[in-house]
């Protein structure tokens, strides 16, 4: 096995040098263009614009999340009592998971994984509305007539249908992979399992993008420090033994994990609301303050 990748980079060595006498100095293989018809494409609004400059990075994150998913719907096929030491399955039942030794049970406990994800997902936009503002692209397009409001409104609901479609799509492809492996898993168990990603998710982009209309230097690190806080907290807090007030500080606490588990449909409501409070006060907060740069 390490003859393969030695291998292979001898190869990628060889083509290298074979490409690099055959180009001129400073210029590629393909060569770069000095001028471009105009391209104006999803520049109508604001929001638009930002799915433009976003495009690449959703894409990625919808690549990424859906192939991810779908592994795991295929490897769910293998997953029995006889794999799960004692000792595992006794951690397991201090988080409540001890139904995981079965296919739904393990899908059910990897998508607490996949709201962590779509939760760094929407910090992932705060950061991307941050450096707009930092690098002053966002100076530009609030000189025309562009309103503050309409602007950040946009943003957040941009992340919030992105986050929607993440999740939809990792519970559809993560039952297309256990479908593929015959696993009798329902497809609507696996789509309630994505959408139930959704609470958590817009609760930390509702209270990251309130960060940055207060604090916008740090926003980008509150949002990512409280989202891998409270997650590491939830895994590690119930193991450790620590208080029961202290574990329900973190909202993947209060996340029941769908479909071995039923939905909560009250810790969701309530997450929710935290949600659109957060995002309307961040809208008029930022309306009223001065732009910030580096």
């Amino acid at each position: 096995m390490l003859l393969l990748p030695a291998s292979t980079s001898l190869l990628l060595l060889g083509i290298a040098a074979a490409l690099a006498v055959r180009r001129d100095v400073g210029r590629g293989l393909f060569h770069d263009h000095d001028s471009a018809p105009p391209d104006r494409r999803l520049l109508g609004s604001p929001t638009a614009q930002a799915l433009r400059g976003e495009r690449g990075m959703l894409l990625a994150w919808l690549l990424g999340t859906g192939g991810f998913a779908f592994v795991l719907g295929v490897v769910s096929a293998s997953v029995s009592p006889t794999d799960i030491s004692t000792s595992l399955r006794q951690q397991l039942e201090k988080l409540g998971l001890s139904s995981v030794v079965t296919p739904s049970g393990y899908l059910s406990l990897t998508f607490l994984f996949f709201i962590f994800a779509v939760s760094l997902f929407c910090c992932s936009q705060v950061g991307a509305a941050r450096r707009e503002e930092a690098e002053q692209q966002l100076e530009t397009l609030l000189a025309l007539p562009v309103a503050r409001r309409r602007w950040l409104a946009g943003r957040i609901v941009l992340a919030a249908v992105a986050a929607a479609v993440l999740s939809l799509v990792a519970g559809v492809l993560a039952w297309a992979g256990a479908a593929s492996q015959s696993v009798d898993v329902a497809l609507a168990g696996l789509v309630e399992a994505g959408a139930n990603c959704l609470p958590v998710a817009l609760l930390f982009l509702g209270i990251g993008m309130l960060a940055f209309a207060v604090l916008p230097r740090a926003s980008t690190g509150i949002a990512y420090g409280l989202t891998i806080f409270a997650f590491v907290w939830e895994l590690f807090g119930a193991i450790l033994g620590a208080p029961s007030w202290t574990l329900n500080l973190s909202p993947f606490h209060h996340v029941g994990l769908v479909p071995a588990q039923p939905f909560r449909p009250g810790a969701a409501a309530a997450m929710l609301a935290i949600a659109a409070a957060s995002s309307i006060a961040a809208v008029l907060v930022f309306e009223r303050r001065d732009l910030t740069g580096q």
